[in-house]
């Protein structure tokens, strides 16, 4: 087959992701602005919100997992033109996600001990305590903000959710700016400045979005008129058996990162700074493999609605050779500007600060050389976890996401990073490792599957 029989569906497919991925960019934006401006306070302060941020998006993207199962059956009952049943979804997954954030942030709340018996600098787990406590609140509205969004893509309609997260950032930003630093006779509160930015953000993000369909005529109808009282089982026993496996497949990937920071913290305040820095940075490259994979598990799930597998299968490969591509481009931009990048961070110039900034650079300019690399693992890892989810496929690729992060990524950070003199390029080089091992087992997930459907 001609490279032609793939390439021409990257327009499309661009288009289908780019407003997820510029939603999901504006999420990692507000943390990229977070870092510069908390990072002005200095290591300590960003260091803490390194370990604040790792305990709270660890259990909020469990939920987020969890709300992914609303989108596959979206857009399969999209596809087969059944509305009553796509209403039906959003409205358990809508109960569901109000459930699981209630659920997670009483979660948190019990583990916020495990900061002081998990050998982290003292005066960073001090300032992270008051920060985890509002962050972990605001994740309520995040995941009811999520069942919203994970209905309007299941329904191709994947620019409402970016305008809603565009408006959420700004304002963010703004809050941040005026809490952080005392701006314009605000107050002066440092990083829980940045921690009540977030919660009034996510509360605005999650009745925006729910407006914006309430006033399209064509959507109107699938956000109004719930019956909470006539619940049915059958459905919440579909969402939980499509969303736990891919709550897992999401836990164990943002639990290593998490396992990354917790290592990095032991090493000390400036290698835990560090580490912050390149996670953010890859972060944001990341958002863009995120985006594309709605994009695999809209139209795959589309085509499994019409039970088109040969046109699954080539639609499938075409976004995973597009993200291939971008990510290769994005490998290149971190090996060509890991000296200049973790700059923007840190005030190379504060006296007061400067020797632990300089270090700090540094040791983030060596981690960009590993994070160049899994760039490209990375993306295929998660477009291809997206596709497998379009056609329902979740079981096994939550074993194999187990058993790259933990059994092989995992066991290699530790070792590297603890016990021998490589330290935070050791951690690292172990979440390349696991990240290529998923890549590689899950797509030849989705060859032998996607082969399956069509002979049978």
């Amino acid at each position: 087959m001609s490279l032609q029989y793939y390439t021409k569906e990257f327009p499309y497919n661009l288009k289908l992701a780019s407003p997820v991925v510029l939603g999901m960019l504006g999420h990692t934006f507000v943390a990229f602005a977070d870092n510069i401006m908390v990072g002005q306070l200095g290591t300590a302060e960003l260091a803490a919100v390194s370990l604040g941020n790792s305990v709270a998006l660890m259990f909020m993207y469990v939920g987020i997992g969890f709300s992914t199962a609303i989108t596959p059956l979206v857009a399969e009952a999209d596809g087969a033109g059944d509305t009553p049943e796509a209403k039906k979804v959003l409205k358990h997954g809508i109960l569901l996600c109000i459930f699981l954030g209630l659920l997670l942030f009483g979660m948190i709340m019990a583990c916020k001990p495990l900061l002081y018996l998990a050998k982290q600098p003292e005066e960073v787990v001090e300032l992270a305590i008051p920060y985890l406590n509002l962050v972990a609140f605001s994740i309520i509205p995040m995941i009811i903000f999520q069942a919203f969004r994970q209905f309007s893509e299941g329904m191709s309609q994947t620019r409402f959710p970016m305008y809603a997260t565009i408006l959420a950032n700004v304002l963010n930003v703004l809050l941040n700016y005026l809490l952080i630093f005392g701006a314009f006779g605000f107050p002066k509160l440092g990083i829980i400045g940045a921690a009540i930015g977030t919660l009034v953000a996510r509360c605005v993000m999650v009745l925006y979005l729910y407006l914006l369909l309430y006033f399209k005529r064509q959507f109107r109808d699938f956000v109004t008129g719930f019956n909470f009282k006539k619940v049915e089982r059958t459905m919440f026993k579909k969402l939980v058996n499509l969303g736990f496996p891919s709550s897992l497949q999401v836990f164990f990937e943002v639990a290593i990162f998490t396992a990354a920071i917790w290592l990095s913290g032991v090493l000390g305040k400036n290698a835990q700074a560090a580490n912050q820095i390149a996670l953010n940075l890859s972060s944001m490259t990341y958002m863009v493999g995120v985006g594309l994979s709605v994009a695999a598990m809209v139209r795959v799930g589309n085509q499994k609605g019409l039970r088109n597998f040969f046109e699954l299968r080539r639609i499938g490969k075409s976004v995973f050779f597009l993200t291939l591509v971008i990510e290769i481009v994005f490998a290149t931009i971190f090996l060509v500007g890991k000296d200049w990048l973790p700059t923007i961070y840190l005030d190379v110039d504060d006296p007061t600060n400067q020797q632990d900034n300089l270090e700090v650079i540094a040791l983030a300019a060596k981690l960009l050389l590993v994070a160049a690399f899994f760039q490209i693992s990375d993306g295929i890892q998660v477009v291809v976890l997206g596709a497998l989810r379009g056609i329902q496929d979740v079981k096994i690729p939550t074993v194999i996401t187990f058993v790259a992060y933990w059994l092989i990524g995992f066991p290699i950070s530790y070792f590297l990073g603890l016990h021998t003199g490589l330290k935070s390029m050791g951690i690292w080089i172990g979440l390349l490792t696991g990240l290529t091992a998923s890549g590689l087992m899950l797509y030849l997930r989705f060859n032998i599957l996607t082969k399956k459907l069509i002979l049978n």
